[in-house]
This record gives structure tokens, C-alpha cells and sequence, in this order.
């Protein structure tokens, strides 16, 4: 009976065997006519370019690995100039890298999903990063310029229309054609943003029922801001909004905020610390932002009081605000529990929105009795210290400083943009000194601006990222564009995010090491002072942040690297293949000896599309 069974498989053993290979002959012409050009080199670490510096290689990965299609002759023993870039799969399209998800299916990450780890940043190890150009979807068009882009952007440029179908009855986004229009509403505001602004303003009791309240109002964040109408709407009253979401169900609506020309972010309220310092806000909103506000002792409502202002608002707009039924009455009693401890007031109460101010002083939080929590936080926490840090559900008390002036002690929006800010002492830098950063930048951008002059029109440029940002000088230099400015603060140098917000901007911290949490072709500026010459002292991979420029910026976008004259020509040598022009390399300093002192050199990006053969290059 044993030896007829074995025969039997014997048997059906060789058809099988056939079959397999002709599926796998199959998979293998498939895939490799598919994908053959694009990912040729696509995980290649990108460390040429490092070492043609003399520069380190980070650990980890395959750093000597090459493809004759990237990388062409070498100059003397050591520079590599190369040809050309791989360029990535269409399925990259909208590749981030540090918040992909089919990273984390194939590292197999264990992340508690519950705490929305899984929409917080994982970067790739080194052997696992992209080294390709990713393509812009087929039909790209230039961007719809601002501000007619606050209402409407090409479909061809965000291929999806998903949310337009499940928000239909919110008038988020409607498709006409060949546009995606924005009518300005949210899950909330169904008949426009700007009613309920005004509303807000109302119930505030703000002059004229304008949400500035005479420009004592200029910062919000915006937590589960959508396509961050909300946002958009409260640019004409002189407020800049952080509209925040995750990469989640809601695809792209971060991608969709930035293509009109409204500032956004992603991230999460997870477990990590959002990347703003503390008391960067006078409001937060959430509407319908499907947050529990409760888990873990109300560590997230905590992390917004760590970022409101003294004196900050929290416009909560929910059922629970409102509703009847039993559960959400239960919930609405134990977060108003919860409020109380911190020392929040109802500020205004109505219909479905209700509206917490937070307290001036410690007072409060002195007067409440011993063992009541949530606690304060300990007195050597660094309530500024946000990069990879974890939240913590403890209330973050006024410093000294905070605690005489009863408040905030800023300036009213516009004067707050050139006063020097009262946090300048917390980094012991002098009013004089803040003066004086505002004029030298001031100077440099009208020399830049001069430069590019020939390239840009009124309304060419509208989102711009300072990779860079020290104290804000260089976005303040741009007060009289029509641009909005992402600063961003190195995450190993001094912590300047506090001063810029104090100054009325917006921005976050960052590691250049890793890839920006932005959706590819989201920007239409990038300005990299001396960024390339920091990282070369952590010995993290120059081509590795060449690509990642190039992924963030639109095309015919510009960039303005001011650096050593040594970067600066390695960079030149890399244009060509990453299909970038330079039309300006002007010594910064007019007097310096040519080998001495930065060096401007001004880029632009070439629109190219891929056809199937990939020879549609342009």
C-alpha cells in the first residue's frame, strides 16, 4: 500500500514541477520587463557621493555596491561623477520613506496599533533606502498657482478620489473634470470653513468677530485637519495653521493640503512628543478628529497643553460636546473630569463646539490638592525636547520667566515678527544679536531673490522650506511674498523652534540624516544653508539627501544651496543625473578670496515624465 502511494506521487510529481516553472517564467519575463529599468539600483546605498567628499558611511548595508547605470567615470582616484539615476517603480510614486507602511509589513515591526505606532516615523536601515528618482504620476501638470489653488488643483497631479466619494456629503473635495475642487467644508463645517471661524471668533468675543483678535491670535495647530480647509480659511486673517494628520485611512488628504498651498504636516498623536516646542500655539482644534482623548490618563490632551500658549484655546468640536445619548454623556462628564484637574475653564460653550482656555499662571496648578493627577512634570524635564522623545502624562508648568509676565509676553502679529521674543534668554542669545540675524538675512534673501529674478514671476514660488531655519530670518525676509515657509531646525543643534514660533512662523525639528515625513513634490523652494557640511560631521550620506531633495521638490522648483566652495562643486557634478540645472553660482560674500567663504549655488529642477520606454525624459 506504501509503495503504490509513493507512485502516485511520483506521478502527479512532474506535471507539478512543470507547472511552477512555467509560473515562475512567467513572474520572471513579467516582472523584469514591468520593473527592470526602474529598480536596477533602487536599494543601492547611496555612499559615492560620501566618499568622493572624504566623507564617513554610515554602518550597515552593502556601501560598495554600484550599477554601471548610475555611476560613470571617476575623476583622479577618487570622485566619482555619475551618469544617471535609476528611476523608481510608478508603485513609488508617493513613496515616504519614513512612514511607509510596506516597510513596516517587511520588517515585520511589532507595533502596538492601538497607540498608532504603526503611523509614526520607521525609517530604513541603510541597505533598504531608495537610491532612484521617483516619477511623477502620468499627466503631471504644473501646480495650480496660489491663490486659486486654495479651491482647486489638477487631478492628474493626485490621482485619487477617494475622499471625494466617502466625504461627498462634507463637501471636502468635489471632482469636475479634470480639477479637484475644495468648497471648504469639513466633516463638521458641511457649509464652509469660514462660517464656523467666524463662529469660533464669536463665541470668543473677538473684535468684529475676526479670529486674529488683533493679531493676539497668529498660531494654531490643527489635529485631524482633513485637507485642511480649515487652515486655508485662516490665511486671509493673518493665521498660520500646522494642519496635522497621519498617513492613514484618509489617503493623501496631507498630500492634497500641500498641493494647494495650505501648510501641513504629517504626523501623529501617538506616543512620541509631536516636533514643536512647548507654548507654540494660541489654539488647537479638533473637529470630529476621531481622537480618544482619554487613553493613557489623557497623555494626548496633555501633549496639547504642553503646546498651547498661556492663556491658549482648545476648540473642541464633537458629539460629546453635545449629544445626549448615554455614552457620549459619560465621556463628555470624565473629559471634563479630566480638564478640570489641568486647570482648564469652558471659555465659551455652543451648540456642538465647546472651547477650553488654558491658565496664565501656575496658580492653578499650585492650589490643586497633594496626589492629584494628572501630576506635574518633573522639574528637570526639558518640556522643549522633542525629537524621538516620548510623551509623558504629566502637566508641563510655567518657567520662571512665563510665570512674571502672566502670559505669553508677545507682541501682537505683525510687530511679533521683528521683537525680539522673551525666550531669546533661554538660549542666552541677545537682543542685539536677533537684530542682527534679521539684517543679514534680509540682505541675503534680496540677493537671492535678485538671482532668481529672471525665473519667477509674483506667484511662482507659494510653499518653501528653510531645511535650516536657526532663528527664522530668512522666512521673516520673505514677510512681503505671498509664500508660506516650513522652518526646520536641526535636531542636534540649538533648540531656535521656540524662538520661531515666538516670532509668529511655523515649523518643525528634523534629523537630515533621515527623510522628511512630506508626500514627493510638495515644495516649490528648498534653502540648504551649510546643511550639507553638517552632516558631513556625522558622516551621513550626501547622495542620500541629493535624492531626498529631489523627492520633495515639484518640478521647475528651485533650490538654493549656500555652502563651502568644495560641496558646492562636488553637487554641479551631480546635476546632470538627477535632471536638476544650475543657472547661478555667485560667491555669498562679493569680497572673499575664491577659495574662502560660501558659496550660493541656485538650482531648478526639470519637469520630466516616463513613458513605458522610459525615453519621454525631458
Amino acid at each position: 500500500m506504501r509503495g503504490r502511494v509513493d507512485g502516485g506521487q511520483k506521478k502527479h510529481l512532474v506535471p507539478s514541477i512543470c507547472v511552477i516553472l512555467l509560473i515562475l517564467g512567467f513572474l520572471f519575463i513579467y516582472f523584469g520587463g514591468h520593473r527592470g529599468h526602474h529598480t536596477s539600483t533602487a536599494l543601492d546605498y547611496g555612499t559615492k557621493f560620501s566618499r568622493s567628499l572624504g566623507w564617513g558611511s554610515n554602518d550597515g548595508g552593502d556601501a560598495t555596491k554600484t550599477d554601471e547605470s548610475a555611476s560613470g567615470q571617476e575623476d583622479g582616484d577618487e570622485h566619482i561623477t555619475p551618469k544617471s539615476f535609476p528611476v523608481c517603480d510608478d508603485r513609488h510614486m508617493e513613496l515616504i520613506p519614513c512612514l511607509d507602511r510596506n516597510l513596516i509589513y517587511q520588517t515585520r515591526l511589532k507595533l502596538d496599533l492601538s497607540l498608532m505606532e504603526h503611523y509614526e516615523r520607521h525609517c530604513p536601515q541603510p541597505e533598504r533606502r531608495f537610491n532612484c528618482l521617483i516619477p511623477p504620476p502620468r499627466g503631471y501638470k504644473i501646480p495650480i498657482k496660489w491663490p486659486t489653488s486654495r479651491d482647486k488643483v489638477w487631478q492628474a497631479n493626485i490621482p485619487h478620489t477617494h475622499l471625494a466619494h466617502e466625504k461627498s456629503d462634507q463637501n471636502w473635495m468635489v471632482v469636475k473634470g479634470d480639477k479637484i475642487h475644495f468648497p471648504g467644508g469639513g466633516t463638521h463645517f458641511h457649509y464652509g470653513a469660514d462660517k464656523y471661524i467666524a463662529s469660533i471668533a464669536n463665541m470668543l468675543k473677538f473684535p468684529n468677530n475676526v479670529i486674529n483678535n488683533e493679531g493676539r491670535l497668529r498660531t494654531v495647530l490643527d489635529v485631524g485637519c482633513g485637507v485642511a480647509s480649515f487652515g486655508g480659511y485662516l490665511l486671509s486673517s493673518n493665521v498660520l495653521t500646522m494642519s496635522l494628520a497621519p498617513n492613514d485611512v484618509h489617503q493623501n488628504q496631507i498630500q492634497f493640503a500641500l498641493e494647494r498651498g495650505i501648510p501641513a504636516f504629517l504626523d501623529v498623536l501617538g506616543t512620541r512628543r509631536l516636533p514643536y516646542p512647548s507654548r507654540s500655539f494660541e489654539l488647537a482644534h479638533c473637529s470630529r478628529c476621531r481622537i480618544d482623548w482619554l487613553q493613557r490618563d489623557g497623555i494626548l490632551l496633555l501633549e496639547l497643553d504642553r503646546l498651547l500658549r498661556p492663556g491658549g484655546f482648545f476648540v473642541y468640536s464633537s458629539p460629546e460636546a453635545y449629544a445626549q445619548d448615554e455614552e457620549d454623556l459619560k465621556i463628555w462628564r470624565k473629559m471634563s473630569t479630566l480638564v478640570d484637574r489641568m486647570c482648564w475653564k469652558i471659555a465659551a460653550k455652543q451648540n456642538q463646539t465647546v472651547i477650553w482656555v488654558k491658565p496664565l499662571t501656575n496658580d492653578c496648578y499650585m492650589d490643586r490638592a497633594p496626589g492629584t493627577k494628572p501630576p506635574l512634570c518633573r522639574s528637570d524635564d526639558d518640556a522643549d525636547a522633542v525629537w524621538d522623545v516620548k510623551m509623558e502624562a504629566c502637566i508641563t508648568p510655567y518657567s520662571e520667566q512665563h510665570y512674571k509676565h502672566k502670559g505669553s509676553g508677545l507682541a501682537p502679529w505683525p510687530a511679533r515678527l521683528t521683537t525680539p521674543p522673551p525666550r531669546l534668554a533661554d538660549l542666552g542669545y541677545a537682543a542685539e544679536s536677533f537684530v542682527k540675524d534679521m539684517e543679514v538675512w534680509q540682505q541675503r534673501v534680496n540677493n537671492y531673490w535678485n538671482l532668481l529674478g529672471p525665473k519667477v514671476t509674483a506667484n511662482t514660488i507659494r510653499n518653501v522650506m528653510d531645511m535650516k531655519a536657526n532663528m527664522g530670518s530668512f522666512a521673516a525676509a520673505l514677510k512681503d511674498k505671498d509664500v508660506w515657509v516650513m522652518n526646520v531646525v536641526p535636531n542636534d543643534g540649538p533648540s531656535t523652534l521656540k524662538i520661531i514660533y515666538d516670532r509668529g512662523l511655523i515649523g518643525t525639528v528634523h534629523d537630515w540624516c533621515e527623510s522628511f515625513s512630506t508626500y514627493p513634490r510638495t515644495y516649490d523652494l528648498l534653502h540648504a544653508w551649510m546643511v550639507f557640511s553638517s552632516i558631513e560631521k556625522r558622516g551621513c550620506s550626501a547622495e542620500d539627501l541629493l535624492l531626498e531633495i529631489d523627492r520633495v521638490l515639484r518640478p521647475t522648483g528651485f533650490i538654493i544651496i549656500r555652502d563651502s566652495r568644495a560641496v558646492i562643486e562636488l553637487i554641479k557634478k551631480y546635476l546632470s543625473a538627477l535632471h536638476w540645472e544650475f543657472f547661478a553660482v555667485v560667491n555669498a560674500e562679493p569680497n572673499s578670496e575664491p577659495e574662502d567663504g560660501e558659496v550660493i549655488l541656485l538650482i531648478q529642477k526639470k519637469l520630466w515624465l516616463v513613458d513605458e520606454s522610459l525615453k519621454d525624459l525631458r
